[in-house]
């Protein structure tokens, strides 16, 4: 997708423009959401032990072609919503096209592309990832979302949603810290998360 197709002349377009060239300092996450452009702050310390742990078990397991990257913007086209997960895997051969690509390499990738998006809920935003996100996704549709949540009202979970259809997803899989969750193919590797911080 060309700069040109994102109809730059759009409030959407002017938006996204905005996003882009938006100097946000060191660890902090700017994303587009119902309209306008949110800032969050850089998490916690236990948010990026979490999203180590995870990193470290994907990692060994990625698809050929593939990366797993921490500060990619994704959109999600059905609503001109752009959001930057904790943890995306995405394909490195679009990447390094968009970096030779003058313009798109601050443009944000297409959601459905990605193979998974991990969500690290804060105690600031559990809720926008437990609904706002979870239905952008199914809507992307993003084919595996995991939803780690330290603040669920139940006991500090991890929920992966995967199979969307029709706006939503039609499995999920949920266990609580200390449990064992396994991620479907292409990864088909089991996340321990016994050592994740509560």
């Amino acid at each position: 997708m060309t700069a040109e197709m994102w109809g730059s002349g759009s409030q959407w377009g002017r938006l996204l423009r905005a996003w882009q060239h938006l100097d946000v300092p060191d660890g902090w996450r700017a994303e587009i959401d119902e309209g306008r452009i949110i800032v969050v702050p850089p998490p916690a310390s236990g948010h990026n032990l979490i999203a180590d742990i995870v990193s470290q078990r994907l990692y060994g397991c990625l698809p050929t072609g593939y990366g797993l990257f921490q500060t990619l913007g994704v959109h999600i086209a059905p609503f001109d919503k752009v959001y930057v997960p904790d943890l995306v895997v995405f394909q490195r051969a679009e990447l390094a096209q968009r970096a030779a690509d003058v313009g798109e390499d601050a443009l944000p990738v297409d959601a459905a592309d990605a193979l998974l998006v991990v969500e690290i809920a804060s105690k600031g935003n559990a809720r926008d990832d437990r609904t706002k996100k979870l239905w952008a996704y199914a809507h992307a549709p993003v084919p595996a979302y995991l939803l780690i949540d330290r603040y669920d009202a139940q006991g500090p979970s991890v929920t992966l949603f995967t199979e969307p259809g029709s706006g939503a997803y039609k499995r999920t899989d949920r266990v609580p810290f200390g449990g064992s969750l396994t991620l479907p193919a292409p990864f088909l590797t089991t996340l321990p998360t016994e050592e994740f911080p509560r």
